[in-house]
């Protein structure tokens, strides 16, 4: 293999793969090991590739379920503009925030008890990984998906789902600098979305939307102190 690192090759290479439809009956990727034992490499070679697909939209993981394609390589997965320094991020989770917290807030109007079971189980299942050990990514991406689905407008639901690559991108990047986040973290973070959820809950449209304004600005510093770290 030639040019790039080694994560870079490996995730050309399935990149190559999926686009040649090697996965295209059951949009399942194999599991790690069988992914390192095909290309000769490490897990750990192969889950930085896996990461980059996730940032990019191609696949989402999920903790026992494997990882599975959601969007074929080169179509595009949004309008979102590309974020390229710190000026965008804090354009984009100042974007975030108005997003987020309308539709927390519409959430807390209109949600239903599936909606607010939904929730629960993305919050227990990040709840369960993060103290495992794990970065919790994916679970919670859906917890947000999940608020913004409880709001039962698509337009909430297609904002927020724009913009999911860059959540990841930043949470990787929050979460890259620890190798396991501390248990007074985890619950930190699980306070603020446990929050959003009890407005919800609750039906408090103003709760929800505070809730949330608070959890999207303790994200960004969150960003800008891994940044400092590295």
């Amino acid at each position: 293999m030639n040019g790039g690192t080694l994560p870079d090759q490996i995730y050309s290479r399935m990149v190559e793969a999926i686009l040649r439809g090697d996965y295209a009956d059951s949009k399942k990727l194999p599991t790690e090991s069988d992914l390192a034992s095909r290309f000769g490499v490490s897990r750990p070679t192969v889950r930085e590739a896996l990461s980059r697909l996730r940032s990019d939209g191609i696949i989402e993981s999920r903790r026992g379920f494997g990882s599975h394609i959601v969007r074929a390589p080169g179509t595009p997965a949004s309008s979102m503009p590309p974020i390229r320094n710190y000026s965008d991020i804090e354009r984009y989770y100042a974007y975030r925030t108005v997003v987020e917290s309308g539709a927390a807030a519409a959430a807390a109007e209109f949600r239903t008890a599936d909606d607010l079971a939904a929730i629960k189980a993305c919050l227990d299942a990040q709840t369960l990984a993060m103290e495992g050990g794990n970065k919790g990514i994916e679970d919670d991406v859906r917890f947000h998906m999940a608020v913004a689905r409880a709001s039962h407008n698509q337009f909430f639901v297609a904002a927020v789902e724009t913009s999911v690559a860059p959540i990841r991108q930043f949470m990787e990047l929050a979460r890259s600098v620890r190798t396991k986040m501390t248990i007074a973290r985890v619950r930190l973070v699980q306070m603020e979305h446990q929050q959003i959820l009890d407005a919800i809950d609750k039906r408090s449209p103003v709760e929800a939307a505070e809730a949330t304004r608070l959890h999207i600005l303790h994200a960004k510093r969150r960003i800008f102190d891994a940044a400092t770290l590295r």
